[in-house]
């Protein structure tokens, strides 16, 4: 059952990455919490190593059709590892409920975001 349920989430993420640009955060991890019942620190840590060939074929093939901006993404990628290291020694020195809670808080920021730039271009259109 583990190994299904990895594929489904792997299959998920990288249809979901290549159409939308994500599948780590948003797929990844709570699909790792919730049907291989990982703690939310292994799944974030287990995302990591996932996303890896995930970002590279969706890069990869995105920048064949002309559609990534390769010096905002390399100065990106040279800031993040910095980052990265914040975060690790936070993730391992918070509590699961905390990292949860945080989690949940970042997903609700940027969907309601995203949802309110979606209709104010629709607007816009209209």
């Amino acid at each position: 059952m583990d190994v299904a349920a990895a594929i489904a989430i792997g299959v998920a993420a990288g249809v979901t990455s290549g159409m939308l640009g994500v599948g780590g955060g948003i797929l990844f991890v709570p699909g790792l919490v919730f049907f291989l019942e990982l703690s939310q620190l292994g799944a974030e840590s287990t995302s990591l190593l996932a996303i890896v060939p995930v970002a590279a074929v969706g890069a990869w093939r995105q920048h064949r059709y002309g559609n990534v901006r390769l010096r905002d993404g390399l100065i990106v990628a040279a800031l993040s590892p910095a980052g990265v290291l914040v975060g690790v020694w936070l993730s391992n020195n918070l509590s699961e409920r905390v990292l949860k809670l945080s989690f949940a808080v970042m997903q609700l920021f940027f969907a309601f975001g995203l949802a309110r730039r979606a209709l104010r271009y629709k607007a816009e259109d209209g």
